[in-house]
Parts: C-alpha cells; sequence; structure tokens
C-alpha cells in the first residue's frame, strides 16, 4: 500500500517559524512532525511514500532523502511555487500513487501538519466507498465540525458533527468526473488544475459513499505556533506510549 503526505502548503499562520522551515519539518516532541507518520506508516508495512511540495520544496529531499532511514521509499511531488491545494495536489500526485500499482486500490493520505497517536494500522485496506476518513472530536477553532457519522456513514448534515482529521484512504475513483462535480470552480482552468478536494468530498458524502471512523485519542492540527507549543508542552509532560 502506498500513501501521501501533504507538505506543500505555506505554512502562514505559523510564521515566523516557517518563514524558512516548512510546517512538516518543524519538530515536536523529539522529531519533526512529518516524521512522526513516516515512522507510523512504516510499522504498517507501507512500502512507499509520496510527499507534495512547493514553499521551501528543495528541503524536503535535503532532509528526508530516499526515505531508507524509515525502510521507506520516498517519492516527491513538486507543484510549483504555488501549492494546488488538497484536490489539485492529490490529483497531480495519481501518477506516482498509480506506478506500479493496481490503478483502483486505495491509498491513505495524512496531512503533514497534524500530531495524532493514532495507530494507522486501525485504517482500512479495503471499504465500501470512495474514501474512508477519520473523525475526531471538534477542537476549539472548529466548533460545528465537518461530517455526521452515521454508523460507518459520513453525511454532510447532523447535530453532532464531527472534524475531520486529516488522515484517510482514498480510492483515485473519487476523482471520476470531476471537471463537471467542480463545474467552473476558480483554479480548475489552470494546469495543473487548483482547487480543494472538499467539494468531491461532499458530493460522495450525498451519495452515500463517503465513510469513516472516530478517534477518541489525542489528536492537534497545528496550524499555529501557539498550538505547536501546546504540542510540545503536552509530549513532555505526558508522552506518547
Amino acid at each position: 500500500m502506498k500513501a501521501l503526505i501533504f507538505a506543500a502548503g505555506l505554512g502562514e499562520r505559523m510564521r515566523p517559524l516557517t518563514l524558512h522551515t516548512p510546517k512538516p519539518l518543524l519538530p515536536a516532541g523529539g522529531k519533526r512532525l512529518i516524521e512522526w507518520h513516516l515512522e507510523k506508516l512504516a510499522a504498517i508495512g507501507v512500502s512507499e511514500v509520496v510527499i507534495n511540495t512547493s514553499w521551501l520544496a528543495e528541503q524536503f529531499p535535503a532532509t528526508l532523502g530516499d526515505g531508507a532511514r524509515w525502510g521507506l521509499r520516498l517519492r516527491y511531488s513538486f507543484e510549483g511555487d504555488t501549492p494546488l491545494e488538497t484536490g489539485g495536489g492529490m490529483l497531480h500526485a495519481l501518477q506516482l500513487l498509480n506506478e506500479g500499482a493496481d490503478p483502483n486500490a486505495p491509498f491513505i493520505v495524512a496531512n503533514g501538519d497534524i500530531w495524532t497517536d493514532f495507530d494507522f494500522a486501525a485504517l482500512p485496506r479495503e471499504f465500501d466507498g470512495d474514501a474512508h476518513l477519520l473523525l475526531v472530536d471538534n477542537p476549539a477553532e472548529r466548533p460545528l465540525g465537518d461530517f455526521q457519522l452515521d454508523g460507518d456513514r459520513l453525511r454532510n448534515h447532523g447535530d453532532t458533527r464531527l472534524t475531520y482529521a486529516g488522515i484517510g484512504v482514498y480510492r483515485p475513483a473519487l476523482f471520476d468526473n470531476w471537471r463537471a462535480i467542480l463545474a467552473d470552480a476558480p483554479g480548475t482552468e489552470r494546469t495543473p488544475p487548483r482547487f480543494s478536494v472538499v467539494p468531491l468530498l461532499r458530493e460522495r458524502a450525498e451519495r452515500g459513499r463517503l465513510c469513516g471512523s472516530h478517534h477518541r485519542g489525542r489528536w492537534t492540527d497545528v496550524g499555529t505556533p501557539e498550538r505547536l507549543q501546546r504540542l510540545e508542552t503536552a509530549l513532555a509532560t505526558t508522552p506518547i506510549a
């Protein structure tokens, strides 16, 4: 199984920390944020990880190399000077993710700027739908959540919505008819196109093609220097088992 780590963001809310270091390469708990993911992916037998890059892109291969130290093969999907957002970035990376693999095979996706104690082994290798998303309790910065969990199906509406954790398993089929679904959304006319994956997920949820699960453990969206400092303090006082 392969995986994609989103690492192309500009990290504007993390400045000045990200003026010279991409956010996924910032340290927390004695290792870089992205290294927590790489260790977890290697532990469950993932063989190849694609990392999408843009801002300070050259630092990723310089820092992480080819992945041999984790027993992984790392490949880099460079998006140019302007990140392609989540949908455009994933679409751009599909060529690498599909190379040498079943074109319908699911792949793991993780945001490079989150930290969690979630065990990636709990992600399904097979599921009924076009994506399986991990949800968490709503953090203070996102009180309304994203999706309602109804059994194992995700719905767009509900009174007890949870927040997407930035971890999931996706199928390439999520991008079937993406142009028609997005219509004339800004950025879709570009080459390569630039767009968010959220409208595609919303459309699949409406069709009952989106499933998920709820992680009740530790999770942090490291979006600001203050959250990074809180995470650093938490890891120092209550280390991960």
